[in-house]
């Protein structure tokens, strides 16, 4: 179930740097963000990385020189990827339209896909040569928006890499730029869904008003900085695993999603590691998407950030006394919390309060799950790929992913990221569970004779 991290190292090869501008020109303008988007706790970056196999039918072709040109022509429909980060009054962010392109890399690894190993999933080996931090380009201002790098493989396979400026997209909306470069690269000549702007959607009503208690953005003690021996591991999740958990609740819970009982087992056994004093607050907070929560909904072209994340807390004590059900229910109370009303009280909070709000880090976890994004299915002409998802947690920030185990069963990967010593908590932890007590009905323990 929990998979130790892989040893395997390689050089790669890169090209300079180059900035992918549109195929065509393109306005100049500006365009704010919404108030959703530009909040604080979406000011960073986020990678993302694709896996492809080695495709008989695509011999000879380049997958660097068809990316970038259908990249090219992908952003002369998505133009505001190509601009830059402007900062006006009260620090609202918006688009400068100039049309200066996104970093565009191309590389090649003496390493074969195969290398890998079947379990092709965070944290991945030697991340920083497939996806190389170009000095002076993580700004928030005035800096590229996106930086892609084609790391060609030696079995004629590639990796696909992208790091994106969180504050322009969510996961959906990536997905949905990332999908109409893959079009372009198979000869469409425009997105099948066209891109739509309408930030003011997500903005602040007029006055603003704070009708919610918002939990997530609680003020609690000073973001702390990771001890120097953080580490990165997965934790599969097949349908033996999703199974055992099941059985731990009663049955009014037993129909919970798959989502809301990982996320409350890995709440419940990253506190444990932790180890927070038992009176203190901790928080669960997850990724709701909010497209379907409008009314009418969202456009369906809509890529900018449309998610809120309402949290759940308790004590230490409260969630280590109680058995895994209680964890559930708070979890789903979050997530039915979220509503159209909900997410115009988030976005005339950042109205009224400032742009430096930012979700509590001490004693938080956030969970996104990203299996219903379907980044596996974005085709640049070699078919899905293998694996497709956020590269590596980010601190307390930790995503599921689709993923397969060294059998090929299709399950659930989390990478977790903690202190080395915290980590061996965390896995002994959610042995436990695993191998808890399931309950009856009535969430009594069911006694299981030793004859059986």
């Amino acid at each position: 179930m929990a998979t130790p991290s892989t040893s395997l190292t390689f050089t790669v090869r890169r090209c300079e740097p180059e900035l992918v501008a549109p195929a065509k020109p393109t306005p100049q303008e500006y365009k704010l963000l919404s108030d959703i988007d530009d909040q604080e706790s979406l000011r960073f970056q986020i990678p993302i990385i694709q896996c492809y196999r080695y495709d008989p039918s695509m011999q000879g072709k380049d997958p660097a020189k068809i990316i970038r040109e259908a990249l090219a022509k992908a952003l002369v429909f998505f133009y505001p990827f190509a601009g830059r980060l402007r900062e006006g009054p009260n620090r609202k962010l918006m688009v400068g339209c100039t049309g200066e392109g996104v970093l565009f890399i191309v590389a090649d690894a003496d390493v074969t896909l195969e290398q890998f190993g079947d379990e092709l999933h965070p944290p991945f080996p030697c991340f920083d040569e497939l996806l190389y931090d170009v000095p002076g380009s993580e700004g928030m201002l005035n800096c590229p928006l996106l930086l892609i790098q084609i790391t060609r493989m030696k079995c004629g396979g590639f990796i696909f890499t992208v790091r994106l400026n969180h504050v322009m997209s969510d996961g959906t909306g990536l997905k949905q730029f990332m999908s109409a470069v893959g079009e372009m690269a198979r000869g469409m000549v425009a997105p099948s869904i066209p891109p739509v702007w309408e930030r003011h959607l997500l903005d602040a009503g007029d006055p603003p008003r704070v009708m919610f208690t918002h939990h997530e953005y609680d003020e609690v003690e000073s973001i702390i900085t990771p001890p120097d021996n953080m580490v990165q591991r997965p934790f599969f999740f097949g349908p033996n695993e999703i199974s055992s958990l099941r059985r731990l609740l009663p049955r009014h819970l037993r129909q919970c999603s798959k989502f809301e009982l990982l996320t409350a087992c890995l709440w419940r056994c990253r506190t444990v590691a932790i180890n927070p004093d038992p009176n203190d607050e901790v928080r669960m907070l997850c990724i709701a998407n909010t497209r379907s929560k409008f009314n009418p909904p969202l456009p369906t072209g809509y890529y900018g950030n449309a998610f809120v994340f309402p949290a759940a807390k308790t004590t230490a004590r409260q969630l280590f006394r109680n058995p895994l059900g209680y964890a559930v229910e708070l979890v789903k109370q979050a997530k039915a919390s979220v509503t159209e009303e909900y997410v115009k009280s988030v976005s005339s909070l950042m109205v009224i309060r400032g742009k430096q709000l930012h979700f509590p880090v001490v004693r938080s976890f956030l969970i996104s799950d990203v299996t219903n994004i379907e980044f596996g299915d974005i085709d640049f002409g070699w078919g899905k790929a293998v694996f497709s998802g956020p590269a590596k947690a980010l601190g307390p920030i930790s995503f599921l992913i689709r993923s397969k185990d060294k059998k090929g069963e299709v399950g659930t990967v989390v990478s977790i990221c903690l202190p080395a010593p915290a980590m061996e908590s965390f896995a002994k932890e959610l042995d436990n569970i695993l191998k808890g007590q399931p309950v009856d009905d009535e969430g009594k323990p069911i006694m299981i004779s030793s004859a059986l």
